[in-house]
């Protein structure tokens, strides 16, 4: 984990701070260690914001290699890890066997009202099923416990991944244009390992959990943006393209 701090970023909500995600997101393929660790700090301010930390039990759905790992454990949060990839767990070595966990997001092993918090950061969209992850990190949240969702969705420039932008195009022909390209297939392969997740998706299944008495929507935002454009996430149409990443932050019931 590179050295990134709280206090080496612009403040929350601010132009600035919006614009320094966005350069170190142009660096995300060749240099993950400086992009995801600034990220994750920046995600554990946003998240003090919903929840204390210190002290917190956190789930990490699809937590990897461990980007996120030190930023929750410097906040005092209780932090454990979950993939049920390999070579992601090991991307940065050997995993800690006391905070990492191989699972599935689809079906967490946790205990129902276990956690404090349950974290995802851009998984959804990697799931076959991102309602049935969505319900399980409901599952294991405790009442008034925090569950925070964040994904690409399908549409925005980035919803292809390392496709991009020929996902607009149709998700198969983009990653059979890369195949070709690269004489490999994406590790973001469509229909494989990447799905087409909508913001109106996700909301729609958000507003018929609240319906049911499960969760209260807190929040809906476009992850990299500034305070004043909060508003993208809500508007349907523009949120698919113009949101880029999307923050769902459930209060459970």
């Amino acid at each position: 984990m590179s050295s990134v701090t709280g206090a080496a970023l612009p403040p929350v909500g601010s132009v600035r701070r919006s614009v320094a995600l966005f350069r170190a997101f142009r660096v995300e393929q060749s240099d993950p260690d400086h992009f995801y660790s600034l990220l994750a700090v920046d995600s554990v301010r946003e998240l003090s914001r919903w929840h204390r930390l210190d002290g917190a039990r956190v789930v990490d759905v699809g937590g990897g290699p461990g980007y996120f790992a030190q930023a929750f454990r410097d906040a005092g949060a209780r932090y454990c890890g979950v993939d049920p990839d390999v070579g992601e767990l090991t991307a940065r070595g050997r995993p800690d066997p006391t905070s990492t966990v191989r699972a599935s997001g689809l079906a967490l092993p946790f205990a129902t009202g276990g956690v404090d918090i349950a974290y995802s950061s851009n998984v959804l969209e990697h799931v076959p099923d991102p309602e049935a992850m969505a319900e399980e990190m409901v599952r294991i949240t405790r009442p008034g416990g925090l569950v925070y969702l964040s994904w690409t969705p399908w549409l925005s420039p980035w919803g292809g991944h390392e496709t991009s932008p020929w996902h607009y195009l149709g998700g198969v022909r983009a990653a059979d244009r890369y195949a070709r390209r690269m004489g490999r297939r994406p590790k973001n392969d469509f229909g494989r390992s990447l799905f087409a997740c909508s913001a109106a998706r996700m909301s729609r299944w958000a507003a018929h959990a609240a319906a049911a008495g499960r969760v209260e929507v807190v929040d809906i935002l476009p992850r990299y943006h500034p305070s004043w454009a909060r508003w993208v996430a809500r508007t349907p149409g523009l949120r698919e393209v113009a949101s880029w990443n999307v923050v769902l932050v459930l209060r459970v019931r």
